[in-house]
Formats: C-alpha cells, structure tokens, sequence
C-alpha cells in the first residue's frame, strides 16, 4: 500500500475535548477568552518592546520574537476550533492537517530555541556582567533570533514529511483536537518506531537544552551570587520548567505510554495556557515594562483631558 496515496483526498476528523454540548459551550466560551487575552497581551508586549528605547535590549529583542511566536502559534489550532463548533463540523483537509502540523511544529521548536538564547543571555548578565555588552552585542542576539525561525523550519519540515507520508488505513479519526504527532501515530497502519526515534532525537535537541539555566546558576561560587541568581531567573525558569515539562512528556513519552486524556490536557497546558502567561510572567515584577505601561496609560489620560 502505497504511502500517503490513499488519504492525500480524504478529510481526518478532529474528535476533540468534549461530547456533551453543555460542556462544549462552556469550555469554548472560556477558550475565546483566553485566545483574545493571549492576542492582546502579546501583541501589546511587542509594542512595548518596540516603543519604548529601555526595553530595546538582547532579552527584551528576544521576547518580542518569542511573543510574536506566541501570537502565530495560538492562532494556528484556536480558530479551527472555534470553526469547527461554531459550524458543527470537526473536519479538517489533509492538507489543512499538514498545515497546521507543520506551524505547530516550526513554532514549538522555534520556541524551544529562543528560551535557550534567553536562558543564555541571563547566564551572560548574571555570570559576566562587565562582557555582557561584547557576549550579548546585536551581532550575536539577532542571529540568534533568526536562527531559531530557521532551525525550527527545518525541523518542522522534516516532521511533517515523515508523518504526512504514513499510511492511515484505519479511522480517520483523529483523538486530540489539532493535528499533532502522538495522535497520528496512532492513526497509521505500518511499524512508526523510526519516527518516533526521530521524534525522540529531536526532543533531545528542542526540549532539554533550555533546562541548562538551571546548572548554569549554581556555577555562581557565593551563596549571596547563587541567590541573586536564581531570583533574577526564577521568571524564565518558571517558563521553561512549565512549557518545556509539558512538551517533553507529550513528545518523548514511549508510544504506548501515551493516553488521549493527558495528551490533550498537556496540549492545552503548553499551547494555550503558557502562551498566555508568558507577557504577565515576564512583565511581572520588571520595573521597565511596568514603567512603560505606566507612561502609556499616563499620556493617554493627558491626551483624553
């Protein structure tokens, strides 16, 4: 059976979360919120970050990325969903599917790599704070950025390839409520060790590198350094250990390990729920973004009056 030819023209159905409609009414109406505050407070920390001269900084350079990320990723799987129960409908293309695979997939890792350059760029402030304009300079911090679109494309696309081109000869029912790869899997007829050996090479790469923040503080020789450092990064390192915890038990877990409850429940953890905590996480207790907040918030009143 030839790979891929007998379902490049046929729709998968997203089965989804809940079968009562009660329950479907609830949920969605709490994830439109949630999807418009993740929108809104990503998209005003861009424009924090791009309007204020403080902020322009490595991190702050990175966290605009990491934000505009954010945006691009809730909003690949978030409207199909609403779509889908607004119409009633829970297909989704081949194509489509592919699609949404390959963006989850681009931004996850992209992601991942841009948290390692901003566990980096706290190591260099904290570590070496008279060289951190030398190890930090926008000739380092910028391609940092772009390497993180580029390497998370190309993981992405090798992906997605390898998972599109499985043959699904059983159900077309996909248990989850976006594509994503442990739900596939499960949809194929052939043997999927290879894949998920390439699934577990890249986990290794994306997902555990970030957790290098957490060694890289205690490297500090004094207890007064060690406890400054972990205060200044105890934020990102929230991030990471939340977004990073729930990836590496949805993308490394055996197959068999694998339960579509906690599949999903983990999905909606790291894609909605982190996404919209990252500008408050990163906001909070900083007194540069809440200065420029305050100052925005100020003009408009003077303006208003």
């Amino acid at each position: 059976m030839g790979h891929g030819n007998h379902t490049s023209n046929s729709d998968f159905i997203l089965v989804g979360l809940f079968s009562s409609s009660q329950a479907s009414l609830a949920f969605f109406s709490g994830l439109f919120v949630i999807y418009v505050m993740t929108l809104t407070e990503n998209a005003l920390m861009i424009l924090l970050i791009q309007g204020d001269s403080r902020l322009h900084t490595p991190m702050y350079f990175l966290l605009s990325h990491l934000s505009f990320m954010d945006i691009l990723h809730t909003s690949n799987i978030v409207p199909k969903m609403i779509t889908n129960f607004l119409s009633g409908s829970r297909t989704i293309s081949f194509v489509g599917c592919g699609f949404q695979l390959f963006w989850s997939l681009g931004l996850l890792g992209g992601e991942c790599l841009l948290l390692a350059a901003m566990s980096y760029d706290r190591y260099a402030a904290i570590c070496h704070p008279l060289r951190y304009p030398v190890l930090m300079k926008d000739a380092v911090s910028r391609p940092m950025a772009a390497g993180a679109w580029l390497v998370g494309t190309l993981n992405s696309i090798v992906h997605t390839v390898n998972i599109m081109h499985l043959s699904f000869c059983h159900s077309r029912a996909i248990d989850h409520f976006f594509c994503e790869i442990p739900a596939l899997l499960t949809l194929s007829c052939i043997d999927t060790s290879h894949s998920e050996r390439i699934i577990y090479l890249s986990g290794i790469i994306f997902l555990l590198t970030p957790f290098s923040i957490i060694s890289l503080c205690k490297e500090m020789k004094s207890s007064q350094a060690q406890k400054k450092s972990l205060s200044t990064c105890s934020c990102h390192m929230g991030v990471v250990i939340m977004y990073y915890g729930s990836c590496i038990f949805t993308y490394m877990k055996p197959r068999s390990y694998h339960t579509t409850g906690q599949d999903n429940f983990l999905s909606i953890f790291y894609i909605i729920g982190t996404l919209m905590l990252n500008p408050i996480i990163y906001s909070f207790r900083n007194m540069y973004v809440l200065a420029s907040i305050k100052n925005i918030l100020q003009s408009n009143l003077l303006n208003k009056k």
